[in-house]
């Protein structure tokens, strides 16, 4: 038991420092300097099991395999990479959206996601001197 509950706060620890939306892998990555030899099975295995406990909660993008963060941020919004696929926070909201939808319409809940390039790969766009947009 004291080995499962090393690797479950490793991955939790993971997901909390990362201050963004980690897929499996990048947990695994990252939770693997705590606890090494951790596998990816085990990372599955316990992701599945903080998201029924509400520890965590799963960011599913549209064609995207779903990444895993804290659920104690509360309403945010997400912006994703086209470059390196990374997915950040962002802790800023429009607001109501029901002005946008169909008159008669009430919108319950919204999720928006802005795509781009991330500021590390904007950077190196630039600094290598080409625009692939």
């Amino acid at each position: 038991m004291e080995r499962f509950s090393r690797q479950r706060t490793a991955i939790r620890n993971a997901i909390d420092a990362a201050g963004r939306p980690l897929s499996p892998q990048e947990i695994c990555d990252a939770a693997q300097i705590e606890v090494p030899g951790l596998g990816i099975a085990t990372v599955y295995r316990n992701l599945k099991q903080l998201v029924e406990a509400d520890e965590i909660t799963a960011v599913v993008l549209p064609g995207e395999s779903p990444r895993y963060e804290s659920t104690h941020q509360g309403h945010h919004h997400h912006f994703q990479c086209n470059e390196c696929r990374r997915v950040f926070d962002i802790h800023d909201c429009p607001g109501n959206l029901d002005r946008l939808a169909p008159k008669g319409f009430q919108v319950e809940h919204h999720e928006l996601t802005l795509y781009g390039r991330c500021d590390r790969c904007a950077l190196a766009t630039t600094t290598f001197g080409h625009d692939s947009a």
